[in-house]
């Protein structure tokens, strides 16, 4: 049941992130709006585990490779991500992020040994092309390519990025980090990290007093930082990156749900046959190779044989005694 609620949490809190997302747009510098928001949630987490006696202290090897998890996970990866939503809509950037699953995969084998099925590869497959078909026309008009093309290229480098945090966060796992302290200190170091990106672009420390980005804003620090990469980082030590991962095949649908309502998003027959192609890549790849076959094994049962009742007749005369 605690697995339940963490995963129903995951896919609800970031399934409506990236609509969250879009108010943070516009006014004020993408980095300034990182930097609140995981400074409020670092803010948060550290003070939630001084007030329950929850030890903060981690030598310096750890304090490097949680360093590394948040440069990773709280600061490169959402930079990318923040600029994505300025060239696409919320619901196509939290589809092309819904192939976080597929680099899971390959890093896994990479860092931990895991083996890569052919199913795998078929279901990479299959996301790809759902991938090209959802976004097929913006990248037939001259006019939109080049748009379409950058915030791609922005939410692909989210992905690897984040990917790379996620296996950090099992590594630290398997070496029993406690993840609420490990999850403070490393958003703190996301937000050193940030500055310091910002600092280098010279951005000016602005910010908005509009209700909409106000609220967002501690949506966003509170519950789709603080709750959901709790529950998703316990998750990952719970039931592993494979499993956890279902989360990013189902938060989509509710970005896209979302992104209907209030952006105004418009669904073609090549959003239904993109998003259908990705979310059946995704399902592939995750669905273990045995349920895989007994499915189609169930597609095709063997006839049922019956016995001749002439036979039968007969064999009983036969063991009938003279």
């Amino acid at each position: 049941m605690k697995n339940t609620l963490l995963y129903v949490l995951t896919v609800l809190i970031w399934g409506s992130t990236w609509i969250a997302i879009e108010f943070q747009l516009g006014d004020v510098a993408i980095e300034a709006s990182l930097i609140y928001r995981f400074l409020i949630a670092a803010i948060l987490i550290l003070i939630f585990c001084r007030l329950f006696g929850l030890s903060l202290k981690f030598t310096f090897k750890q304090h490097l490779f949680i360093a590394l998890l948040g440069i990773l996970n709280f600061c490169l990866n959402y930079l990318m991500l923040y600029q994505a939503q300025e060239h696409l809509s919320s619901a196509m950037t939290s589809v092309v992020f819904s192939m976080l699953l597929l680099m899971n995969i390959v890093n896994t084998r990479i860092f931990f040994g895991k083996k890569i099925t052919l199913k795998t590869y078929l279901g990479a497959a299959i996301g790809v092309a759902g991938i090209a078909v959802l976004f097929w026309p913006e990248i037939s008009q001259q006019t939109s390519a080049q748009v379409t093309w950058s915030g791609i290229f922005y939410v692909l480098a989210g992905i690897i990025f984040a990917s790379l945090g996620n296996m950090l966060s099992v590594r630290n796992s398997n070496h029993h980090y406690p993840v609420l302290q490990s999850s403070g200190w490393g958003m703190l170091y996301g937000t050193v990290g940030l500055t310091l990106v910002a600092f280098f672009n010279q951005v000016e420390f602005t910010i908005s007093t509009q209700p909409s980005y106000l609220i967002s804003l501690l949506y966003l620090s509170v519950f789709g930082t603080v709750i959901a990469f709790y529950s998703y980082f316990v998750l990952l030590k719970n039931i592993g990156p494979d499993k956890a991962s279902y989360s990013i095949v189902l938060f989509p649908i509710v970005a896209v749900i979302l992104s209907t309502l209030f952006e105004g998003f418009t669904w073609t027959i090549f959003t239904f046959i993109g998003f259908l192609f990705v979310a059946t890549g995704n399902l592939l790849v995750l669905i273990p190779a045995q349920k895989v076959k007994q499915f189609f094994a169930s597609l095709n049962p063997e006839p049922i044989v019956t016995e001749n009742l002439c036979t039968l007749e007969d064999n009983k005369k036969i063991k009938q005694p003279s």
